[in-house]
């Protein structure tokens, strides 16, 4: 597989568009290119492994992110709640990630508000489930999409 293959491949991953693909990856005539490409097993191997990276990736980043809600310390939450005149750069040091929302009422007091632990704790259980799920209708979209286009062009479309 050339290099040009594998950067339309990388892009068709991305937008799911295989003329903006083809032309951004640099072929003369994109209409008919992406298509074409798209017709090939190799090429649709390639783009299941890019799309399984991706998803991999974004499923570890969600994971992390639901990790840091039910396991991340409230320390520095605390620590706004109580330290008054905090300068600028002591307040962009706090981690403040498990911080839902602050409510700071007419009389002066501070109400924090945390994301709920439970149900954090309870995405991270369901993720594999739903992004397994998520993976094969992604692939399914991509493939209903190179079969239609096919088609169009067996018809003589643009």
């Amino acid at each position: 597989m050339s290099e040009k293959e594998k950067t339309f491949c990388e892009y068709f991953a991305l937008w799911g568009d295989a003329v903006r693909a083809a032309d951004s990856a640099g072929y003369e005539n994109p209409k008919k290119d992406g298509p074409q490409l798209l017709c090939r097993a190799d090429i649709r191997k390639k783009i299941n492994a890019i799309c399984e990276t991706m998803i991999k990736s974004s499923q570890a980043r969600a994971c992390l992110g639901y990790e840091r809600l039910a396991l991340g310390k409230v320390t520095d939450a605390i620590k706004l709640l109580y330290c008054e005149n905090l300068s600028d750069d002591e307040i962009e040091k706090l981690d403040l990630t498990n911080i839902a929302e602050i409510k700071k009422p007419k009389d002066g007091a501070m109400e924090i508000k945390f994301f709920d632990r439970l149900k954090a704790l309870e995405k991270m259980g369901d993720f594999d489930k739903e992004s397994s799920k998520k993976q094969g209708s992604l692939f399914d979209a991509i493939k209903n999409g190179a079969k239609a286009l096919e088609k169009a062009d067996d018809y003589g479309e643009d």
